[in-house]
Parts: C-alpha cells; structure tokens; sequence
C-alpha cells in the first residue's frame, strides 16, 4: 500500500517533509495597498481574490478609515528617513468604491505616488469618475498611474476569463486613457500556452493597432502574471531555496508592500501581509501598520507560485 503523502502548508515553521520553513523579514515600505472591497462590476473564471458583483466579504473602505493609514506611512516614512511609499488601490474594482476619487486626491496631495488596478471598463468610466480623474491628472500629472486588465491581446481569450463583450469594454477604456495622456499600463496572463516573447508580440501588434503607447516589451508597460492555480502541485519553500534557487528574500512583496483591508461587519479595518492572500487569518498582521512589520512566514501555495517561483509582484 502507498503511504499517503504528508500534507503542505500546514505549520507555519516546518514544511511536510520537516523542514525548517522560509520567513521573509520586513525591510521597507514601498507600497502601501488599499483593497477597496470585493465588489466588482464582472466575475472572472478565475480571479485569485473571488470579486463579484455580489460579493462584499470585503467592504468598502472608507476615505476616513483610508486617512489613518495615510498618517501611518507618513510617520514610518519619517522614522526610516526614506520618501513616501506608493499607495496603490486594488479590489475588487476600485471604481465601484463611492469614496475612490475622494482617497485619491487625498493620497496624491499628500505627495504619494499612486498606482490603481483597474479593468478600465463602466465603473471608471461613469461621468463622475472621468471627470474626477481628469481634474486630479491636470494637478499631479503622472503621480497617477492605471494599470489595466487584459488578460490577452486576443478578445477570444480575454472574454473567455472575463465574460463576453468584457474585451471591448476595457479597450473602450484604454483608449480613453490614452487619449487624456494618463500613464498606464496593461496586466496579462501567461496562461495561453505561448512563450512570453509570443505574448508580448501579440500584445505589441494590439497596441500599435490602437495607437496606444504602450511598449510591449517594457516589463513595467506589460505585466505578465503567472495563473495562481489553487489545487496546482507546487513545492514548500525552505530557508534553503534562498541560496538553491538564487533568490533575495528581500526581494519578496512582503518585504516592502502591506495591504489594508476591511472585512464585512469589522468595527475596523486590518493589516495583511500582501495582495494575493486577504482571506487566510495566518497572514492577518493587525490593525496598525506599525504593529505589522513582523516577518511573514512562506505557508501558502502562493507564496510559492506566484512570488518566489513565479518572480511575480502586484507593486510598480
């Protein structure tokens, strides 16, 4: 009879096979994220954070509750003597939030660079929020920066992930944008089957048929991301794989990024220790961004994946 294989990511300091697990040290805040909320204007076949038009386990946050952390990363800024991290918004869909144009302003007049994650379709381009962002680009130029969902340069393979028609709608949107000269960028998949050098061809052909001006082959214009398959088979990370695998831990999201996030029926909102893990409480840092700076043990499958395997991070 086989012996039935131990199971992963269950202790947070020792792997299956007993290893001693791989922790990341905070280093420095570079990003700051606000999860605007869950609620998004589509469902995705495969969206990593499960937004929907109906799901709100993460409620709106507030320009109130945003202040708070904007006073955080001023004072840690202050400490460390470094400059003001980025704040960048996530959702969810970030435009569905009432309160998106208001945290905005607030974060770009405090001297913030800001980075939004959008999929540039109706939320963003209601009247409201045009006219909004339009007046805040006139004031702080490319202190705003949009990066936009197109999960492939084909509308087949786009619409197939994010719903039919979803491929025209946020092409809608990013000529829009271009066409008012803010800068942005583009977030794929790698989940095509093709070489990177395929994709950033094909999304390079879409490009100069749209006369964006966006470079394809800029790794911060087009941002590919590897597909975080929860029931994949993917390795443990020991202390050990820093060295085997030539990879700086302090190279890892957790080391220079935290997200803020409010859970529905909170009195208050919460720390976590990155983007792609808001729903699992080992990864709950507290309510203070102070009191979150504690090294992030590598226990979930995504740690693996998406950021030490994957070299991917959500940040600019």
């Amino acid at each position: 009879m086989n012996e039935i294989a131990p199971q992963k990511f269950l202790h947070p300091d020792v792997t299956a096979k007993g290893e001693t697990r791989a922790s990341v040290a905070f280093d420095r805040l570079d990003t700051l994220w606000i999860n605007t909320g869950t609620l998004c204007n589509i469902e995705c076949a495969n969206c990593y954070i499960h937004s929907s038009p109906t799901d709100d386990r993460l409620a709106y946050i507030s320009p109130e509750e945003a202040v708070r952390y904007f006073d955080e990363t001023a004072a840690i800024a202050a400490q460390a003597g470094t400059a003001l991290p980025e704040i960048g918004f996530t959702g969810g869909e970030p435009f569905m939030n009432p309160g998106m144009i208001e945290m905005l302003e607030d974060a770009l007049t405090r001297g913030h660079e800001v980075l939004i994650l959008t999929n540039a379709m109706q939320p963003m381009q209601r009247p409201r929020v045009k006219a909004g962002l339009i007046a805040l680009h006139e004031v702080f130029g490319n202190s705003i920066k949009l990066r936009v969902s197109l999960d492939h340069y084909t509308e087949a393979l786009h619409d197939a992930e994010r719903g039919a028609g979803s491929f025209e709608k946020t092409m809608e949107g990013l000529r829009w944008l271009s066409s008012e000269n803010f800068t942005i960028a583009v977030a794929g998949r790698t989940t095509s089957g093709e070489t990177e050098d395929e994709v950033r061809a094909g999304f390079a052909a879409l490009f100069a048929r749209e006369g964006l001006s966006l470079d394809a082959r800029n790794l911060a214009s087009l941002v590919l991301f590897p597909e975080m398959d929860e029931q994949a088979e993917v390795p443990e990370i020991t202390t050990a794989c820093w060295d085997i695998l030539h990879v700086d831990p302090a190279s890892m999201m957790c080391a220079t990024s935290r997200m803020v996030v409010k859970r529905r029926g909170a009195s208050s909102p919460a720390v976590i220790s990155c983007t792609l893990l808001p729903d699992d409480p080992q990864f709950e840092m507290g309510t203070t961004l102070a009191g979150s700076l504690a090294p992030v043990k590598l226990n979930h499958r995504h740690c693996a994946k998406f950021c030490v395997l994957g070299g991917a991070s959500c940040s600019a």
